[in-house]
């Protein structure tokens, strides 16, 4: 329990209204879950307004409101403030009701399309294999040490968020790596967070459903970097175009990372295989479990990252030699007669080209046969795109279901397909059951051969209707696999 005076410490107010010095028990933005003498801060969302149910919020047993708009006639007893940014006000009230717990771990960011999850998944994983008590929060899972705790949003709404961080403040952990996604950060979903650090790794075409203009998803992610202390470091790849623009007006201290240009921190591949690769890090080799590019991308920026935080070189380079891809990035399954099946998450224009060349340039004559789809309710723009990328760099492509939500299915295959060219046809096929599709892939495919299974990744659901239906890629590869490749 906090003083409300004490929980609005920082917050730009326009203008109170009552008394400061209640007793406040919790803290809500969710109508429907206040109680006695809570404080409640109506914030205008993407699909509702807080405001609406403030009446509700009082009914239920909130002392105190914080809004935009202030009614006209106060109740006695009842505390109004009145803020210009309601979701930005939240921000700093869950951390000041939750004793600012960002303050007392490192705190690190992580943004762009591609990577955030495997960046704050391996980042965890490197510190836990030197014993060193570590939080995560991520797409997949949130994690505080080795417990983990479900995830439903990429980046959490603040108060979860500072109620997940002071619980690893309590746990021991020393540092908390993040996921910040451009909804969360547009949101204000971090606002009043310190962080230790933040780290770009690449933007390119996703969530245009949501911010309307590339532009948009740019300012967005760079909204991070601009709020960042100047006792905090800023970490970008240069090798992507827009790296370098996250750094104007960025008052951090400023660090690149790159394979193809000149940067802070450097690394090349000598050699990679379907088992893993060889880097040179920083004139030093080290031969890695992870596969491709992108994955050299995201090791890369986590040795810089390990480096900033205060591990030596050494150390990092031998962490980062055992750390395992994360769930459904890259991972790879053989059939007994040779055949690999490839799970990854890809599910963008921009991550499917990255993971369709990876395998191109490891496989030798084997056939390639990609089964993909693109998520419903989302960006439409991007599946033509998808569909022209799978078909001109497959041997085969499968154009099936992903989760489909509240859209027809063979719709969104129609879509995707508008990309392939029609010289391209012939191979390719459209099957709307994904357990179909992946049994044919199977059929098709030859001793040796390569099946690539993209956009699912570590989602072991397919969303139909409203419904949540049990699906693991890995699991139905692995038994068709079993059933039709002894």
């Amino acid at each position: 329990m906090k003083l409300l005076q004490d929980i609005l410490f920082g917050v730009e107010i326009l203008e109170v209204a009552g008394s400061t010095h209640a007793a406040i028990p919790n803290v809500y933005f969710d109508s429907r879950n206040v109680g006695k003498d809570a404080l409640f801060v109506a914030v205008k969302g993407t699909i509702s307004d807080g405001h609406e149910y403030i009446n509700q919020a009082i009914e239920n047993g909130a002392v105190a409101i914080v809004a935009e708009e202030l009614p006209l006639t106060k109740p006695e007893g009842l505390t109004y403030i009145r803020v210009n940014d309601s979701s930005k006000a939240l921000g700093v009230i869950a951390s000041n009701f939750y004793d600012n717990p960002s303050q007392k771990l490192n705190l690190v960011a992580v943004t762009g399309t591609n990577g955030k999850t495997s960046v704050v998944s391996l980042l965890h994983q490197f510190y836990q294999s030197l014993a060193i008590k570590t939080g995560v929060l991520s797409t997949i899972v949130n994690k505080i040490g080795f417990q983990e705790v479900p995830s439903t949003h990429t980046t959490p709404d603040a108060l979860s968020i500072n109620k997940l961080l002071s619980q690893m403040v309590d746990e021991g952990c020393k540092f908390c790596f993040m996921e910040a996604s451009s909804h969360a950060i547009h949101q204000n979903r971090i606002s009043g967070l310190q962080f230790k650090g933040a780290v770009f790794t690449n933007i390119t075409h996703d969530h245009l459903d949501y911010h309307k203009t590339f532009d948009d998803y740019i300012l967005a992610k760079k909204a991070l970097f601009d709020s960042l202390p100047s006792d905090a470091f800023a970490l970008v790849n240069k090798d992507d175009r827009h790296g370098l623009n996250m750094l104007h007006h960025c008052e951090a201290k400023q660090y690149t990372f790159a394979l193809k240009s000149s940067a802070d921190f450097k690394a090349k591949i000598i050699e990679h295989q379907f088992d893993g690769m060889l880097l040179n890090v920083d004139d030093k080799e080290v031969w890695t479990k992870l596969i491709g590019e992108f994955n050299a991308y995201n090791l890369l920026s986590i040795y810089a990252t390990t480096l900033l935080l205060g591990e030596d070189t050494f150390q990092s380079l031998t962490s980062l030699s055992v750390l395992t891809s994360a769930e459904g990035r890259f991972e790879v399954c053989r059939a007994n007669d040779g055949c690999i099946g490839i799970v990854d998450y890809a599910h963008t224009p921009d991550a499917l080209l990255n993971v369709i060349n990876t395998i191109n340039k490891i496989k030798n004559n084997q056939q390639l046969i990609t089964v993909f789809g693109c998520g419903g309710d989302r960006d439409k723009s991007k599946r033509s795109k998808m569909g022209q990328i799978a078909s001109e760099l497959s041997d085969r492509v499968i154009i099936t279901s992903d989760n489909p939500r509240t859209e027809n299915s063979d719709d969104i295959l129609n879509e995707i397909a508008q990309g392939v060219n029609p010289k391209h046809l012939k191979k390719v096929l459209s099957i709307s059951d994904r357990k179909e599709a992946i049994k044919t892939a199977c059929s098709l495919a030859n001793e040796g051969d390569v099946i690539l299974l993209a956009g699912k990744g570590h989602e072991k659901y397919q969303e139909i209707n409203g419904q949540k239906l049990a699906f693991d890629d890995k699991e139905e590869l692995k038994n068709t696999f079993n059933l039709l490749r002894k």
